[in-house]
Parts: C-alpha cells; sequence; structure tokens
C-alpha cells in the first residue's frame, strides 16, 4: 500500500530450527488500527516481536519509509513503533508513575515528560487512584492500562497491542477498546493483535487472518466480520 506507515514484506521468523512465519506481507496506514486476528499458535506473537526486531527474521520490514530490517530493537523503539507486550511485563515492584516514566526513557523533556503523565491519568483515571501503588498489586485490567500507558509515555508512532484481552472481563475490555479509539484520534496509529476477533474487529478499520505462520484472509473489518469462515472458525457463528 502507498504511503504505508508500517509494512513488512516476504517475512519470516521462527525459533531456532522452528519455522513460525511464512511470507508475511502487511501493510498499516497512518491513523488506522489493523486487527491480526487468529487462534492461539497462529503466529500472531511472533509476528509482533520480529516486527520489534526482538527475534531474527528475513525479508523486509518498513517502517515510515525506512528499512528497519537490521535495525535493533531499542531502534526499533527510538523511531516510535512500541509494543505493549502479552502478558504486560509490568515492572511489578515499580509504582505505576515509575512504570509510565519507564515508558519515556529516551526521552530528555521532562516538562513534556510530566504533562503526559497527567494525560495518561486523563486517559486512565484508575492509574491516578493507583500511582504509589506497585504496578504487581493491581488487577490484571489496571495492569493493562499501565501498559498501554507506558507505551504511549513513548509517544510512538504506532503502537503494536499484543492480547490484549486476555483474561480480561468484558467490561474492562470495553473500556479498554474505547481508549484505543480515541487515541487513535489523537494520530496514533494502532496494530492489535487478538484471539478475540469480535473485539478486534468492532474497532479496526481493517484486519488479517492468521492461521499457522500465514495470513490467510485480509479486508476491511466488516468484510471479515461478514465473511463465513471466519464467522464460523472464530465467531461462534454457522
Amino acid at each position: 500500500m502507498a504511503d504505508a506507515l508500517l509494512e513488512t514484506r516476504a517475512l519470516t521468523a521462527g525459533y531456532g530450527e522452528m519455522q513460525v512465519l511464512r511470507d508475511i506481507s502487511l501493510a498499516v496506514q497512518p491513523a488506522e488500527i489493523v486487527a491480526i486476528v487468529g487462534s492461539n499458535g497462529a503466529g500472531k506473537t511472533t509476528l509482533l516481536r520480529a516486527i520489534s526486531r526482538l527475534i531474527p527474521c528475513g525479508g523486509e520490514v518498513t517502517f515510515d519509509g525506512k528499512s528497519v530490517s537490521h535495525a535493533t530493537a531499542d531502534e526499533v523503539f527510538g523511531s516510535g513503533l512500541v509494543q505493549v507486550p502479552e502478558g504486560r511485563q509490568l515492572f511489578d515492584r515499580m509504582s505505576v508513575e515509575e512504570n509510565l516514566r519507564m515508558g519515556a526513557y529516551r526521552r530528555g523533556d521532562r516538562r513534556a515528560i510530566d504533562d503526559d503523565l497527567d494525560r495518561m491519568y486523563t486517559l486512565f483515571p484508575r492509574l491516578s487512584d493507583r500511582r504509589r501503588q506497585l504496578a504487581g498489586s493491581m488487577s490484571g485490567g489496571e495492569q493493562q492500562m499501565c501498559a498501554m500507558a507506558r507505551a504511549l509515555m513513548a509517544r510512538p508512532r504506532l503502537m503494536m497491542v499484543d492480547e490484549m484481552s486476555l483474561g480480561l472481563a468484558p467490561v474492562i475490555v470495553d473500556q479498554l477498546l474505547e481508549t484505543m479509539t480515541a487515541i487513535r484520534k489523537e494520530g496514533v496509529t494502532v496494530l492489535l493483535v487478538e484471539q478475540d476477533v469480535h473485539a478486534a474487529l468492532s474497532v479496526a478499520d481493517r484486519g488479517y487472518v492468521m492461521e499457522t505462520g500465514e495470513i490467510v484472509r485480509e479486508g476491511s473489518a466488516r468484510e471479515l466480520e461478514s465473511d463465513p469462515e471466519v464467522q464460523r472458525a472464530y465467531l461462534g457463528e454457522v
């Protein structure tokens, strides 16, 4: 796609001798929410780890018109491509506010960082009440809010969110999806990996369906929701 913010071409990746991804080509346009959906073991998390350069990969990854195929993970992060990992991976024995400040570790604009902290507490009011609390002592939903806020403290151009709904109550998932829509309106592009296909497609503009390390379907979110095969396999419909 022309002018894509993120694009992969013939991406391959795996762990040791085990190849997980095969010929993955996708694109994310600026200010889009794009969903990557599929069952557990489809390779979705591996895809995000490859894009983030957390694992070696073949093929090409381009971000903002520049190749990051040979960049380090820290260089990818510094370019504005930030990942919210599966399982949150917070610093459990640090406070909520300390975790948020860790998201801005590459930044030197202290006053702007303080302003962004206030913005995070507006986006996620529960975190304002928990700012001095140890992150590991919060509920799963609050920890997910903290992980997303920490990523936003880096002022990303594109935020990749891995299995946001995992283990969370539906009402919390709905709140997080609303927040995701709000940050997209502020100009943050989102690449959302989800097993909960209905939740992901409810906020996405477009989507890709992955099975066994390959993309097997793509289209607008509405097209995928109405696709009989997607309905049968992932939405519990016949």
